[in-house]
């Protein structure tokens, strides 16, 4: 519900402020959680039987095709941790994959959640706009986590 009613340059760079800021706050609370809340093992990181270890995604999305256009996040900030490539198949950096494409994850999630922000300062119908952009943005990078994560828990398991 609209409640903040201002000219529409000024709603729609808003938006363009809102956004960022928004995708920002979310790294930044990711980024501050302790490792814990991260475990690939846990039940909402964990590929699920119906995923088929992650290949749901390659057979419904195409997702080895496209995957490599995302931009990693981990490149972008001082001493993030890239997950384009594995730079080493080593346990600990395997363990640290795991442990960063969970965070990765719940970042996009987070940053998903507040398409409705925008409710109070655009049309109503802005809203299902900003759920579109939302997921367009966030859903690939969701999917990827999801695609790699099964592949290099399979490799940890099979070094033990």
């Amino acid at each position: 519900m609209q409640i903040i009613f201002l000219p529409q340059g000024l709603t729609i760079l808003l938006c363009f402020i809102v956004w960022p800021l928004l995708m920002v706050a979310a790294a930044l609370i990711c980024t501050r959680l302790p490792d814990r809340f991260f475990d690939y093992a846990a039940w909402f990181y964990r590929a699920h039987r119906w995923e088929r270890d992650g290949e749901i995604y390659q057979k419904w999305f195409r997702v080895r095709r496209w995957k490599k256009y995302l931009p990693d996040g981990g490149s972008l900030v001082k001493g993030g941790f890239e997950k384009k490539k594995l730079v080493s198949f080593e346990k600990d950096n395997l363990d640290k994959y795991l442990l960063e494409s969970c965070r990765a994850e719940m970042i996009h999630w987070l940053a998903l959640l507040p398409f409705w922000v925008f409710g109070f300062f655009t049309p109503p119908i802005v809203i299902l706009d900003m759920l579109i952009f939302a997921l367009a943005v966030n859903l690939p990078c969701v999917i990827a986590q999801r695609y790699n994560r099964p592949r290099i828990v399979r490799i940890v398991v099979w070094r033990r």
